[in-house]
């Protein structure tokens, strides 16, 4: 190991370390390129995949966010692009949660999907994408449907649950989930031109107040579809949220609402 951070410290372009030098050190010194970046992080140094993160994220603050672990239940229009953005990122471990496979009418909106995998389970594109944006990352897939049952199995160790599902009453048993588990969960809903956006902390009972009068059904996006920028909009702002609360840094969206109607660009925040 201190080898690796002489190595480190000497190929170091000020506080930059190269994805050449990183990829060289893991094959040099028989480690995973997960174990350097978080090597390369504990030195106060910088993996130059995130050298335009520096004025937002600090070293620290980035090394937080690739210690974490976030479980995202969902691989389909949200949380495509939610997985997406959090490898980019720099999330150490994503769980990705979904049981289905892709077909011909997600091509439209799920960043995962294309002509060639119809038919092929989107965790497995999941975890393909992942280890092709950011090899540092581990992504495990898990090809099964959330549920009360097997929740505190699937989100063992996660810090931060995220909300890409489209059913009502399984986001609730998630709300539900996160509760027992005592882990934040960052909510979004997607339909058309419209989308919301909630973080529900420990303790707190935000989805069930969103969803009071509408316990049983299956969210708008049923009904009205979804074009291809509104769920990269939701799902943007649910990653924003998972930084903050990672990092520690601003204000996040519990005890209120986020409701974005792009066809008016009108944001609303409804507080509960």
């Amino acid at each position: 190991m201190e080898k690796l951070r002489t190595f480190l410290r000497s190929v170091a372009d000020g506080d930059l370390i190269s994805w050449h030098h990183q990829s060289f050190a893991a094959n040099t010194f028989g480690m995973s390129l997960t174990q350097v970046e978080r090597t390369i992080l504990e030195l106060g140094l910088l993996p130059g995949r995130y050298q335009r993160n520096r004025k937002t994220i600090s070293v620290n603050q980035q090394l937080r966010i690739f210690s974490s672990h976030v479980a995202v239940v969902g691989c389909g229009g949200l949380g495509g692009y939610i997985i997406e953005e959090l490898a980019r990122l720099g999330v150490g471990r994503i769980t990705a949660i979904d049981p289905d496979v892709f077909e011909e009418h997600n091509l439209n909106r799920q960043l995962l999907s294309s002509p060639d995998n119809l038919g092929q389970p989107k965790v497995e594109a999941a975890q393909k994408r992942v280890a092709k944006i950011n090899p540092a990352v581990v992504l495990d897939p898990r090809r099964v449907a959330f549920s009360k049952l097997n929740g505190f199995e699937l989100f063992q160790g996660a810090d931060i649950i995220v909300d890409a599902l489209d059913s009502i009453p399984v986001r609730l048993e998630l709300g539900e989930v996160s509760n027992d588990l005592n882990v934040p969960l960052v909510h979004g809903a997607i339909g058309g031109w419209y989308g919301q956006v909630a973080t529900q902390f420990p303790g707190e009972n935000t989805l069930r107040k969103i969803y009071n009068r509408s316990v049983n059904g299956t969210g708008i996006e049923k009904g009205l579809g979804n074009p291809s920028f509104t769920p990269a909009v939701i799902a943007s702002l649910q990653v924003a949220e998972v930084c903050k609360i990672l990092i520690g840094h601003g204000e996040p969206l519990n005890n209120r609402k986020l409701h974005i109607n792009l066809l008016d660009m009108e944001f609303e925040e409804i507080k509960y």
